[in-house]
């Protein structure tokens, strides 16, 4: 399955200009999945169509938004030595042909050197409505108007799409947006009260139809065709934290066939607010300032052209100096310049490996890969989606419906549940029951303490006994809230979870897996880790997740490849079934032979505490417990060398003997704003057997997958590498990428000011627009950036011809290559990086 043919249509092929206009400026928004699956997203996947340089002309020009660093960051690098000549020459060498571009690297530095200025004559704009009124009224007292239409609409988004958080419900949220919204009008004063008049009877008058709402009001206030799109999409961004969450309600329903316009609606309820006040205003000052905008509108330039912003040329050239100068210094690591120039191999025992051990690609893991290579010479570590390859929606035991626990880009193939291991069929019931009845009696105590009559008389009368959990949650010897995943189940009880593999009917589906399916899967799963022979006696897969205490965004430290969920239910289903003594019979029917000594282990790397826990331990053979006493062992020591690397990043001042106790105690700290550091600093992705990687210190920044492209027989699982992990590792790095240069847009802001609200996102302080991205302690330390703003750098060991003809095959793909909004290399058969990717399925040879 491609990516391109997953993503949702934002509507029905558009039989007019202005539906065109429409699903464009739709499609420009990318989608922000809600805190319960919080995943990494490309801020610019609306936009990945043209390039990485054309978007950074076209944000500037239609929202007046950065996507770079500012300058005086370049000029730090180039101050401190990171950037040099050869990185400035070689970056003119990559620049297209353009007189805005300087001439040489002494122009660069001279033009570097200035403060750019805003010209009256630069590249034309798309104002907005209240952004020329708020211009026109320069100096008065009164709010933005800009402002308070955000707060407006973001006050209603946030009651009409609640998830539960709020006390009382909207009453209309069963209407559609658009008809929601227009019959809470007719009873909101709000507007009227601060000076919009006759907002009520302007929205009444507007029609039931968004598109056809959306289409009057264009023509009313006369927006040019040439600029519909663009206005429109701007209209968009004002509400970009809400638009992105409503079109992550467009795409999920799209990844299921079902049409969704609701972000249609909610344009058109952002063109309502811009109308009123364009009706506001008949006088000839705000009459000529809006007429001249419009004609500057219908003459908007090329964005692919930068001769028209040669500052901006200017900072795009030193953004491609500044990852020049990281990519000289991976490819120095990678080329193992600093070391003797055969192939790098840990020492080894004679025979057979004492371990193999399967992690995530997340760069997380790559810290952790290094420090168990340390420890248990002669092992192997494997690289693999954390997903293990199985699409599944987990469904935790009292739940009627789950999680897709698998890439977003894809929809769940099978269905697991959770049972209770060892439990009778009445005692599972009883479970359920007691659990149940402890959540409504929670819910029951919640609602009396937020009561609006009982709150403050509770405080009065119970407020002194909470003083003990306070104290425990401020040591860190408490959970702030119970674990929603475990809540109202007893300890013995959570010990024995576990998925079903059996298949069953529940609730009216199918769920499990058939002998067929387990067959399939299992032999997929194996050629896709490059494992098909010389397997161990114990072979450890090993999913992810984090621990944290009040934190909004936990998920987004869980695993991406499971969609924002942890990595325990895949590991576990996929170390159940190649333990299945009938998987091991049809594997060796089609040529993979798994010795009856091997067994597979199902555990769980916690990424803020790097401890692991293995699942299912009594099951392990007998004859293999001396094993499984050693690999404990193994890890222990692995851990505690993981936690000091990742604590010189952890600003820990505890004695040197102390780190595991520390980082452990970040864990559960409620105020701890960087309980780890997430995926900040990712800037590579390697798709190559491990020998090429084996030794080297990558520092915790590459996403590694395991890959034999000698085993790949058609390139099939080169096809899924380039279309699935790939593609997320660079909607993780975009994530970052544009949180850090430009947080206030694409990120979260201050995460101490986090309001949640609806559960579904969180708003900086107490109104504003919904926001996006991941908050600034996510990627600065209070005194320096944490994540470097680069491009992800792709590194692939395959045959030319193979890699570029799944380029060519997947629209997607090749519009990130092409487009550059990361940067492709090809490794040869001696592990050397050879050529780096141009454009069209060309190579430049390195």
């Amino acid at each position: 399955m491609t990516t391109e043919t997953l993503a949702p249509e934002i509507l029905a092929p558009a039989s007019t200009a202005l539906e065109s206009a429409i699903a464009e400026a739709c499609q420009r928004i990318a989608p922000l999945w809600p805190l319960k699956h919080f995943v990494a997203v490309n801020p610019f996947l609306g936009f990945t169509g043209q390039s990485f340089s054309a978007t950074t002309a076209t944000l500037r020009r239609v929202a007046k938004v950065d996507m770079l660093m500012p300058r005086s960051f370049y000029r730090e690098a180039l101050a401190d030595g990171i950037i040099s000549d050869d990185h400035i020459a070689a970056a003119l060498v990559r620049a297209p042909g353009n007189a805005a571009i300087p001439a040489d690297v002494a122009l660069a530095k001279a033009a570097l050197a200035r403060d750019p200025v805003a010209r009256a004559n630069g590249p034309a704009v798309v104002a907005t409505i209240a952004e020329v009124l708020d211009r026109l009224s320069a100096g008065d007292r009164q709010a933005s108007r800009t402002a308070f239409m955000v707060d407006e609409i973001s006050r209603w988004c946030a009651a009409y799409f609640d998830e539960g958080q709020a006390s009382w419900q909207m009453p209309v949220r069963h209407m559609s947006p658009w008809a929601a919204w227009r019959e809470t009008m007719r009873h909101d004063r709000n507007a009227e009260a601060l000076g919009v008049k006759d907002f009520r009877r302007i929205i009444a008058d507007l029609p039931a139809d968004p598109v056809a709402a959306i289409g009057l009001i264009v023509e009313a206030i006369g927006i040019p065709p040439r600029a519909q799109a663009d206005y429109l999409h701007r209209a968009l961004f004002d509400i970009g934290g809400w638009a992105a969450y409503v079109r992550y309600l467009v795409w999920d329903n799209g990844l299921y066939g079902r049409q969704d316009t609701r972000l249609v609606e909610l344009l058109a309820i952002r063109m309502a607010w811009g109308y009123a006040l364009f009706c506001q205003r008949k006088d000839a000052a705000f009459q000529a300032a809006w007429a001249a905008e419009m004609r500057q509108a219908a003459e908007l330039p090329d964005d692919a052209g930068l001769s028209a912003d040669p500052e901006l040329a200017v900072d795009l050239l030193f953004q491609e100096a500044y990852e020049n100068a990281w990519q000289r210094q991976l490819l120095a690591k990678l080329a193992r310049e600093d070391q003797a120039p055969q192939p790098f191999q840990l020492p080894r025992a004679p025979g057979r490996k004492p371990l193999q051990a399967a992690f995530c690609i997340d760069v997380r893991s790559e810290v952790y890969r290094r420090a168990l290579e340390q420890v248990a010479p002669g092992s192997e570590t494997i690289g693999f989606a954390g997903f293990f390859g199985y699409p599944i929606e987990y469904i935790p035991i009292g739940r009627e419906t789950g999680g897709a626990h698998c890439p977003v880009l894809l929809t769940p193939a099978f269905t697991i549940t959770e049972m209770v291991n060892g439990a009778s069929a009445d005692e599972e019931i009883e479970v359920l029951g007691l659990r149940l009845l402890r959540r409504r009696a929670t819910k029951a105590w919640k609602s009396f303490k937020q009561s609006a009559v009982s709150s403050f008389s509770f405080v009065e009368a119970m407020g002194l006994a909470f003083a003990p959990k306070l104290v425990g949650d401020a040591l860190g010897l408490t959970r702030t809230v119970s674990d929603p995943n475990t809540d109202g189940l007893d300890g013995a009880v959570i010990g024995k979870l576990g998925p079903r593999l059996d298949c069953q009917v529940v609730g009216g589906r199918m769920t499990g897996l058939t002998a067929q399916q387990r067959l399939n899967q299992a032999e997929a799963v194996l050629r896709g880790m490059s494992l098909t022979r010389d397997f161990a006696r114990l072979i450890l897969l090993a999913g992810h997740g984090s621990t944290t205490a009040n934190n909004p965004h936990a998920s987004g430290l869980d695993c991406g490849a499971c969609g924002g969920h942890t990595g325990e239910a895949s590991a576990r289903i996929a170390a159940d079934i190649l333990n299945d003594p009938a998987v091991r019979i049809g594997v060796r029917g089609r040529g993979i032979t798994i010795p009856d000594d091997t067994w597979f282990l199902g555990a769980l790397h916690d990424t803020t505490t790097d401890q692991i826990n293995i699942f299912d331990r009594d099951r392990v053979p007998a004859a293999l417990r001396g094993e499984l006493f050693e690999l404990d062992g193994w890890l222990d020591r692995a851990s505690r060398l993981a936690r000091r690397e990742r604590a010189r990043f952890l600003a820990l001042d505890e004695p040197q003997g102390d780190i595991d106790a520390q980082v452990l105690r970040r864990s559960r700290d409620w105020a701890q704003v960087r309980p780890e550091w997430g995926l900040a600093g990712n800037g590579a992705f390697i798709a190559a057997p491990r020998a090429r990687t084996l030794g080297i210190d990558l520092g915790g920044r590459s996403f590694l997958h395991n890959y034999d492209w000698k085993q790949d027989e058609g390139f099939g699982v080169l096809k899924l590498i380039m279309t699935a992990p790939m593609v997320v590792a660079s909607w993780i790095n975009l994530q970052y990428y544009g949180s850090t240069v430009n947080n206030r847009v694409w990120g979260a802001g201050n995460k101490v000011l986090h309001n949640v609200v609806g559960t579904l996102g969180v708003l900086e302080g107490n109104a504003g627009d919904l926001k996006t991205g991941l908050a600034w302690q996510s990627v600065h330390d209070g005194e320096r950036l944490m994540h470097e703003p680069l491009r992800l750098n792709v590194f692939i060991e395959a045959p030319l011809a193979a890699i570029s003809e799944i380029i060519l095959a997947h629209k997607m793909v090749q519009d990130l290559v092409d487009n550059q909004w990361l940067h492709l290399w090809a490794m040869d058969d001696t592990g050397r990086v050879a050529h780096r990717y141009h454009r069209d399925g060309e190579w430049l040879a390195v």
